[in-house]
C-alpha cells in the first residue's frame, strides 16, 4: 500500500509541477475547473444525493465557476476585490468558526442540498485560490501547497512511528497527538529551509519564529480540514470519496488539507496588497 501511495503520489507532483509552471492561463483554469468538478462529483456522493439531483449539482457548480474563471481572468484587481474578500472571507469564515464547533458536536446533517452548498464552500474558494495564487506567482501557491504536504507526511510518518494518543478517535481512528507534533516539527524545518534558500536578508531573519507560527496555525487548519473530510466520509459510510487515485482513493482525499489553507492564503496575499 505505502508503495502504491508513493508511486501515485510522485507522479501527480511531476504531473502538478508541469502544470504549474508550463500551462498558459487558459489551460491552468482548465484544469483547475477539471478538479473542481471531480471533486464536486465526490462530494455529492459524500451528500448521498441521487442521480437526477447529482447532475444538477454537478452543473450548477460548473456554471458557477466558469463565472469564476470569467471573474478571474477579465476584470481588472480593482473589480475583482469585492467578490475575492466575500469569497475567501466566507471560507475563512467557514473553517476557523464554523468546522471546529462543528466536529466538536458531532453534527450529522442529512438534508442533501445542506451538504451540497456546505461543498460549494469547501470546493469553490479552493478553486479559485487555485487560480488566483497562481496568477500573482506560481511559487506562492507552490510555496503554500508545499507546506500543507510536510504537514501531511509528517504527520503520517510520526503517527506510525510514535503515535498512542488518538487524536479524535471517533472521526479518524489514524490520526495521533504524535501526528500532530511531527507535523508541527516538519513545518517549522520546512520554513527554515525556505527562508534560507529564499536569501532573504538577515535583518527579516528576525520574523523567523512568527513566520513559524504562523505555518503552525496553516498546519492546523490543514489537519481540521483533514477532519472534517473524514467526518463526511464517515457519516456517509464510505472510506474514501472515490477510487481515482491508487493508494490515495479519490480527489477530495487528496485536497482536503488543501481546502481549508489555500484560501487562506490568497485572503492573506490580498490583505497585504491593502496594507
Amino acid at each position: 500500500m505505502l508503495k502504491e501511495r508513493v508511486i501515485t503520489a510522485t507522479i501527480l507532483l511531476l504531473v502538478f509541477l508541469a502544470a504549474l509552471f508550463m500551462l498558459p492561463a487558459l489551460g491552468w483554469a482548465v484544469l483547475v475547473a477539471l478538479m473542481v468538478m471531480q471533486g464536486t462529483s465526490e462530494w455529492s456522493r459524500l451528500a448521498e444525493m441521487r442521480a437526477r439531483p447529482a447532475t444538477m449539482y454537478w452543473v450548477a457548480t460548473l456554471l458557477v465557476f466558469i463565472a469564476m474563471i470569467w471573474m478571474s481572468t477579465n476584470l481588472t484587481a480593482k473589480q475583482q476585490l469585492f467578490p475575492q474578500l466575500l469569497t475567501y472571507g466566507l471560507s475563512v469564515a467557514f473553517w476557523v468558526l464554523l468546522i471546529p464547533a462543528w466536529l466538536m458536536i458531532g453534527w450529522k446533517p442529512r438534508n442533501p442540498w445542506l451538504m451540497g452548498l456546505v461543498g460549494w464552500i469547501v470546493l469553490l474558494p479552493t478553486g479559485l485560490a487555485m487560480l488566483d495564487l497562481r496568477a500573482e506567482n506560481p511559487w506562492w501557491l507552490l510555496g503554500v501547497m508545499g507546506l500543507v504536504w510536510v504537514a501531511d507526511i509528517s504527520a503520517y510518518f510520526a503517527g506510525r512511528k510514535f503515535g498512542k494518543n488518538k487524536l479524535a478517535p471517533s472521526i479518524s481512528p489514524g490520526k495521533t497527538w504524535e501526528g500532530v507534533a511531527g507535523a508541527l516539527l516538519g513545518v517549522a524545518i520546512y520554513v527554515i529551509v525556505v527562508v534560507l534558500l529564499s536569501g532573504t536578508s538577515s535583518r527579516h531573519y528576525a520574523l523567523l519564529p512568527q513566520v513559524i507560527v504562523a505555518a503552525w496555525w496553516w498546519a492546523g487548519l490543514a489537519i481540521i480540514g483533514d477532519l472534517f473530510e473524514s467526518a463526511v466520509k464517515r457519516q456517509a459510510g464510505v472510506k474514501d470519496s472515490g477510487a481515482l487515485l491508487p493508494g490515495h482513493g479519490g480527489l477530495l482525499d487528496r485536497i482536503d488539507a488543501l481546502t481549508p489553507t489555500l484560501p487562506l492564503a490568497a485572503l492573506a496575499l490580498i490583505l497585504q496588497r491593502l496594507v
